[in-house]
């Protein structure tokens, strides 16, 4: 089996207004520099069984186009403050890959059908220290539908993700995630209203 891409996420996510303004990144912990924006469009099509088994079990199972990550990834449960990412090339064709398919048979081996199409004109920007890349920080800008009723809904998110040289324990990780969310509701964000953007594109 072919073996997988491993990213242990560790984001937050934050709703904003269409017209509101950048954060400003001042005084963020071991952060010295960030990256101009680079534009990514995303495209992807969630799957799940008739009766949502992986979205009972907190999985998620979608195949994307576009940005460096583009693939089939499969989302596994969330475990503290982090979820499991797993991620597989796009190969030819949109039928499953066997690799994947061996992967979700833990939760599910019944047949698999479209859910949600998540369109994402995305704005990357890497918050870089010393030591590397701390974090990344994209502005989102959603056009979601939800494929099982036909229903469309837009709109805009940020999300904040650790990277390679964020810090590695609990006291450092919320001393820097206070910073940015400190700059993020002086922009105008607060609180994302949804845990995913799948569950916002279905109406959770």
């Amino acid at each position: 089996m072919t073996e997988p891409s491993r990213t242990v996420e560790v984001e937050r996510k934050y709703d904003v207004d269409v017209a509101t303004p950048l954060p400003l990144w001042e005084g963020i912990p071991g952060v010295d520099a960030v990256t101009t924006g680079e534009a990514r469009a995303l495209d992807a099509r969630y799957l799940d069984t008739e009766d949502g088994a992986l979205a009972r079990a907190g999985v998620a199972l979608r195949r994307r186009t576009g940005g460096p990550d583009e693939g089939w990834h499969v989302k596994g449960p969330r475990e503290g403050d982090g979820r499991l990412e797993l991620g597989w090339p796009l190969g030819e064709g949109e039928d499953l890959p066997e690799a994947v398919a061996t992967t979700i048979a833990r939760w599910t081996t019944a047949p698999l059908h479209p859910i949600a199409r998540i369109e994402n004109d995305r704005t990357a920007y890497l918050l870089t220290g010393s030591a590397g890349v701390v974090a990344e920080f994209v502005d989102d800008r959603v056009r979601a539908t939800d494929l099982r009723q036909g229903v469309q809904r837009e709109w805009r998110e940020w999300e904040m993700e650790l990277g390679p040289a964020a810090p590695a324990d609990a006291a450092g990780r919320e001393s820097f995630f206070a910073a940015v969310e400190h700059a993020i509701r002086a922009a105008g964000g607060r609180d994302s209203a949804s845990g995913s953007k799948l569950a916002r594109a279905l109406g959770f």
